[in-house]
């Protein structure tokens, strides 16, 4: 049998904020009630789901130390259609509420890149190998 990548998963300190982040700054289409310790979007085979972390630990019987500030631990990446919506959505989603970390830029391997953080300091990548070279 062999092992498959399926989910990334997020443990969070404050649910509402961060399903309104990703709900309303990101754009994913995000339901939640207020009430259940997790939530799970799927989305082109892949799942990005997000678990409260007083709940996981209520769980699992123990206690967990997690990242605080704007953390280097993972980032989930963000695939983009082209530069100038790299460009677009870096702008937007900092006009939104996102933490600029680093803005957009073209790198010499041919990647455009940029990152913001979520209200929690995890790190997002929005990027796109689609570039112009002519």
């Amino acid at each position: 049998m062999a092992l498959r990548f399926k989910a990334v998963g997020l443990f969070v300190k404050d649910m509402a904020t961060m399903v309104a982040f990703y709900r309303d700054v990101v754009g994913f289409p995000l339901e939640w009630d207020g009430a259940d310790p997790s939530v799970i979007l799927e989305h082109d085979g892949l799942r990005f789901l997000m678990f409260g972390r007083k709940d996981f630990e209520e769980l699992t019987n123990q206690k967990y130390t997690y990242p605080s500030g704007n953390n280097g631990t993972f980032e989930l990446a963000l695939d983009a259609d082209s530069p100038e919506e790299v460009d677009k959505e870096y702008n937007r989603m900092v006009t939104m509420g996102a933490s600029p970390i680093i803005e957009p830029k073209t790198y010499p391997w041919g990647l455009r890149s940029c990152y913001v953080a979520d209200p929690e300091g995890n790190l997002i990548e929005i990027a796109t190998w689609k570039i112009n070279r002519s």
